[in-house]
């Protein structure tokens, strides 16, 4: 399950997911009202599955009470089969850090947090319009073991505005330093509708980017750390995101709040459901509206590129079978189109298992496009003309 919590302090220039700066105080009680009504309104397609993970995003979840988020999570198991020792992340931002508060959040049931450091540079945080520091970023780590979470997560950016590859690995080492169970490290993009992408800041040379990355790879491996994912890296296997796996391995999950996305299989009808909720805080806790403002089917000649869209981010890949077990579709849809990625050395040639090779993992967009309709039709023309031939 996830579920979005749309408000922060403030909008960070890069950022492009559904967050509002709360000018005011913020509805609690009126939006854990709607999320629980929300979940209802969900429950018929779900009855008699259990949740296996829920997280809890934004915007800025941290700057709920824990007294809302206490009734939030009550209310979730409520109304759902939760599956024992489940993980129940939240989202953190250091500034909103407070050690007692976060204690209560782990007394409500989070047993896991994703906090948004970004940098331990004081000049690269306020140039990615944080608001918190340094200091606060490493207070955060601190708070979090005291408040009795063995397990977190920190969020890190690389390639920032005039960034050098020696200050994107002192980044990693303060990092490191903090002993999470697990870092997320991904490359600064500009995507459309943020600020940085109406006015760029100046970023480092693709050289320098590669350099980065090569070091950063390098580092995590000697510290210990295994890449499972493209820009995921775990201590050890128990500490890998329950929740985001079930994500690349093209999992159903559901979606409340406003601006979430779901994602469920109709086993009876033979179908696969994205949904959408309102975007708007306003229009979401209106009640003279639906929650939903989306529901459609992914058609069947989707599939094939959401599922490897997600799977092949995935350093491991995923079982062959599960195509067919998660799409409803044959092998023979994909069969070409993976031949000829073997062929070029961007996939393993192992029919057990959809797995890019380390060239693929370069060129994981290239690869992924060989999966949409108009190239797998292309690649089964082919086939049929070669065996006419």
């Amino acid at each position: 399950m996830y579920i979005h919590i749309p408000w922060c302090v403030r909008k960070c220039p890069y950022c492009d997911f559904n967050s509002h700066e709360a000018r005011e105080e913020i509805p609690e009680a009126a939006y854990i009202d709607a999320l629980l009504a929300d979940l209802e309104t969900e429950l018929p397609g779900v009855w008699g599955r259990s949740v296996s993970s829920i997280f809890i995003g934004g915007g800025t979840p941290s700057l709920l009470s824990p007294e809302a988020l206490d009734r939030l999570l009550s209310g979730v198991r409520a109304r759902l089969p939760l599956l024992p020792g489940l993980e129940v992340t939240m989202e953190a931002n250091p500034g909103t850090f407070e050690a007692v508060k976060f204690g209560e959040f782990h007394a409500a049931g989070v047993n896991r947090l994703s906090i948004g450091v970004q940098s331990f540079n004081d000049q690269h945080l306020q140039a990615l319009g944080r608001i918190h520091s340094r200091s606060a970023a490493l207070r955060a780590a601190d708070f979090a073991r005291e408040a009795g979470f063995d397990s977190f997560n920190l969020d890190l950016m690389h390639g920032l505005p005039g960034q050098t590859l020696s200050q994107a690995m002192a980044d990693l080492d303060t990092a490191l330093a903090l002993e999470p169970n697990h870092i997320s490290w991904y490359q600064l993009t500009l995507e459309p509708n943020t600020w940085f992408y109406r006015h760029p800041p100046v970023l480092p040379v693709d050289d320098d980017l590669w350099a980065i990355q090569e070091s950063g790879h390098v580092k995590l491996a000697n510290a210990g750390f295994t890449q499972y994912e493209v820009s995921a890296f775990a201590r050890h296997p128990d500490a890998r995101s329950v929740h985001n796996q079930n994500y690349w391995q093209f999992g159903d999950y559901l979606g409340i709040g406003a601006g979430a996305h779901g994602k469920i299989t109709d086993v009876a009808g033979a179908r696969i459901l994205r949904t959408g909720k309102r975007r708007s805080p306003k229009a979401y806790l209106d009640p003279s509206l639906t929650f939903e403002s989306s529901r459609q089917e992914v058609a069947a000649e989707d599939l094939p590129l959401e599922f490897m869209l997600n799977g092949l981010r995935l350093i491991e890949g995923v079982p062959t079978r599960s195509f067919q077990e998660r799409t409803g579709l044959g092998w023979q849809q994909i069969a070409e189109a993976w031949r000829a990625a073997v062929a070029d050395g961007l996939m393993l040639d192992d029919p057990e298992r959809l797995q890019a090779t380390g060239q693929g993992q370069l060129f994981l967009n290239d690869l992924v496009a060989r999966f949409m309709p108009e190239a797998l039709a292309a690649a089964n023309r082919n086939r049929i003309r070669i065996r006419e031939v």
